[in-house]
């Protein structure tokens, strides 16, 4: 599924609720929470930090998954085609930073 697809399917989902988009600032503060919550599940995962017994097993990929859907409303809610700020980012660090690590040899 491309960005484009996805924010397409984003905004179906979302349309059909009478009060549309969060606010700007209220989507970064959700953002915040669900980094919080990778950062916390990466944690107990390579971290010192161990889950309690009761916890259950967190999911990395729901985490990222998460974190994708509420960037998606963000860029849907600012009308950002993430597919041509995905494409112009990847084009900026392949020429800014073609010679700051050594490449693999192939």
């Amino acid at each position: 599924m491309s960005f484009r697809q996805a924010q397409a399917s984003v905004d179906q989902w979302i349309n059909q609720y009478e009060e549309g988009y969060w606010p700007p600032l209220t989507i970064l503060a959700r953002l915040t929470e669900e980094v919080g919550e990778l950062a916390r599940e990466i944690n107990h995962r390579f971290g010192e930090k161990t889950k309690k017994t009761e916890e259950p097993d967190g999911s990395l990929a729901m985490e990222l998954a998460d974190i994708l859907f509420v960037v998606i409303c963000l860029a849907n809610s600012q009308r950002i085609d993430l597919d041509q700020a995905f494409a112009a980012m990847l084009q900026k660090v392949t020429s800014r930073d073609a010679d700051r690590w050594t490449r693999k040899a192939r």
